[in-house]
């Protein structure tokens, strides 16, 4: 999240603040939780696991906002936790043969895309996108959607209703995924016209 003028005050440069460090908490998760989903032993450990870090996408974010603890560490450092935990579930899970390959390319495809493209805006622009309240619901949809199909698939308890519930989301979410990719290079060609 963008620093606003209530946040000018603070130090931006900090990278030792509590955000930063469930981030970094996140990201070192992410090989346990694969190495959980992949053992057909510990397989719902493991989506339970990743269900936790992945719905611990807000807490980060807002902690930092609450307590000034903005950081341009931490705009970088939250987002790449979200898709390398999202990137590194999916092919966890493909592996195991729990979630589709087809429906896991629809959400890396997209996040590669805007990843490429935002690395290039910044790089050659200087211009930063700022995220979209639709962006936002679509990863959270697609956040209860994994677990939920992949919960589903595992034939664990109330399976059917898991499953059901997810691709219903899924397919809500991967729309307004696109959509919220659609919007972001609008915003892109918007910053780059200005300049």
């Amino acid at each position: 999240m963008e620093p606003t003028s209530d946040d000018a005050h603070v130090d931006t440069s900090r990278v030792l603040t509590v955000p930063n460090l469930i981030s970094f908490i996140r990201i070192t998760l992410i090989p346990v939780f694969v190495a959980l989903i992949v053992d057909h032993d510990t397989t719902t450990w493991g989506i339970v696991l990743f269900a936790l870090v992945v719905a611990t996408d807000w807490v980060d974010g807002t902690i930092a906002r609450r307590t000034g603890q903005v950081s341009t560490l931490g705009t970088v450092l939250d987002p790449v936790a979200d898709r390398l935990a999202i990137a590194s579930g999916l092919v966890a899970f493909v592996i195991r043969d729990l979630f589709p390959w087809w429906a896991a390319a629809a959400i890396l495809l997209r996040d590669g895309a805007v990843l490429v493209v935002g690395a290039v805006a910044m790089a050659r622009h200087a211009v930063r996108l700022e995220v979209r309240w639709i962006g936002k619901v679509a990863t959270f949809s697609l956040m209860c959607a994994i677990p939920w199909i992949t919960w589903g698939n595992l034939g664990l308890p109330l399976a059917e209703a898991a499953l059901v519930a997810g691709w219903v989301v899924y397919a809500v979410g991967i729309v307004e995924y696109y959509v919220a990719a659609f919007r972001y290079a609008q915003d892109l060609r918007a910053a780059t016209l200005e300049r």
